[in-house]
């Protein structure tokens, strides 16, 4: 919209009240004075209500609706189409939304809104998961660490236990030797006083 522009379509929701005014009154003051490229009416209560008119050499032309009974907008290269649901002021009505004209009807800014919110929503319990997993991790990698210190502590007891027991065996195989040469020593001094130790 530009200021001292005329918009380029307008779209009048009429009812029976305002219906005569619409289509005759405002019709000719949208054509001959503000001279709107594209004009529509429809009724919500009455979706069969629905036409659409485009200005050539300064008359409104009737459009004729597509296959899909839609009212093609060339201005805005999109699409007008009837639509069931709740609109304004939770009204559940077929009420007329534009649409692509590959058929994908544009949100309004409530539905924006709530899609928004349901993002941010999701994107909150993304988040919330994502944490939940970064302690459980944060709890296994101290677990996994603890779990690494308790090992290293085992085996560190387990080779001291190793050394101890080869120096217990090493201090047995040295009495062991004190002990033989001791045996051998009396042996000697036996023989020496002429006795026969294996005969002892």
């Amino acid at each position: 919209w530009e200021e001292g522009k005329a918009p380029d379509v307008i779209i009048e929701l009429i009812s029976d009240s305002t219906a005569n005014t619409d289509k005759t009154t405002k019709k000719l003051v949208y054509q001959d004075q503000v001279r709107v490229p594209e004009y529509f009416w429809y009724d919500p209560f009455n979706p069969e209500d629905f036409a659409g008119f485009r200005l050539h050499n300064g008359v409104y032309q009737p459009l004729t609706e597509d296959e899909q009974g839609r009212l093609i907008s060339e201005r805005l290269g999109l699409a007008l189409v009837r639509w069931q649901g709740v609109y304004k002021n939770n009204v559940d009505t077929t009420w007329l939304r534009w649409a692509t004209l590959e058929g994908i009807v544009l949100p309004t800014a409530e539905e924006i809104a709530v899609q928004a919110q349901e993002e941010a929503a999701q994107a909150q319990q993304e988040a919330t998961q994502a944490q939940q997993e970064a302690i459980q991790a944060q709890q296994e990698a101290t677990q996994a660490q603890q779990e690494a210190t308790q090992a290293q502590q085992e085996a560190t007891q387990a080779q001291q236990e190793a050394t101890q027991a080869q120096q217990q065996a090493a201090q047995a195989q040295q009495q062991l030797a004190q002990a033989q040469e001791r045996a051998e020593q009396l042996a000697a001094r036996l023989r020496a006083m002429g006795v026969d130790p294996d005969q002892v």
